[in-house]
């Protein structure tokens, strides 16, 4: 019989220790710190323990493309506020000052690349920009991205990183997991391949929907990848989870994903899947 918790207890336990303290470059693994030079320059990877911090979106495409082939689509598409929605602070003001804080017009970046030589789409998702989210601005790129493909016969790279539906959209970000599977199955009838990387955290509607569709379903190490959070199945279920629940290392042992792959290898496993894709068509 799994073992049982007292899960009021432990969430005062976690409560009564703070993570805000910590230095972002903090390794949270083995309490490495680092500059952010020094993190750049290791493509944002513990040189000690093999951590993955969280990795810009424009940093993954100048490491995942090849130099000077990326050409950004849809860069004008943002969100708009339907609902008028306003919990301490208006959706507006928290739209831009996301903005303004990552450069982003939303959390996902779409273009045309090539990745060893291997023309493709690429649609990659920024944590930072409120939490990676999926509002009807994301699920637009997205589903530009699976047209763009379709129309040149070229694959899609995803990457997505995302805790979910962004709420302050309501039934609208909910609509955009059909509207995203739906652009995927177009893809798949053209006749084109989609490959998923899933990265730190991947969970609630990405996860349930187009990053889970990929042909070929990659992920970084220590990647969260479930449609709930540990914290909340172990409330929900009060039983112990084990350390590695949701993480990608147990998702490829279970056989949900085809491959955990360290971020300096990305490039390689990537194009070498692009190129088997294309001596199959």
């Amino acid at each position: 019989m799994a073992e049982r918790i007292d899960v009021s207890i432990e969430h005062k336990k976690e409560q009564a220790q703070p993570d805000e303290k910590r230095h972002p470059n903090t390794c949270p693994s083995c309490e490495s710190h680092y500059r952010d030079d020094e993190l750049d320059a290791a493509l944002w990877v513990c040189t000690h323990c093999g951590h993955h911090f969280p990795m810009r979106a424009r940093d993954r495409i100048a490491h995942l493309a090849d130099e000077g082939s990326f050409v950004e689509e849809a860069a004008d598409v943002r969100s708009e506020d339907p609902l008028g929605f306003f919990d301490l602070r208006p959706y507006t003001e928290r739209l831009a000052e996301a903005e303004m804080k990552t450069g982003l017009g939303d959390a996902m970046v779409i273009g045309q690349a090539a990745i060893g030589g291997h023309a493709c789409e690429l649609a990659v998702m920024d944590f930072a920009f409120m939490g990676g989210s999926m509002g009807s601005a994301v699920g637009e790129k997205f589903s530009r991205a699976c047209d763009g493909a379709a129309e040149r016969g070229a694959p899609l790279v995803s990457l997505a990183s995302s805790g979910g539906a962004r709420m302050q959209e309501g039934i609208l970000a909910l609509m955009q997991l059909p509207k995203t599977v739906c652009a995927v199955e177009d893809l798949r009838d053209a006749g084109c391949a989609f490959v998923s990387v899933i990265t730190h955290p991947t969970t609630g509607g990405l996860l349930a929907s187009f990053a889970s569709l990929g042909d070929v379903i990659i992920a970084e190490p220590g990647a969260l990848m479930s449609f709930a959070g540990p914290r909340v199945v172990q409330q929900t279920t009060r039983e112990k989870l084990p350390d590695d629940f949701g993480l990608s290392q147990s998702n490829v042992e279970l056989g949900h994903i085809d491959a955990v792959v360290p971020r300096p290898e990305l490039p390689q496993t990537v194009a070498k899947l692009l190129g088997l894709f294309a001596d199959a068509r």
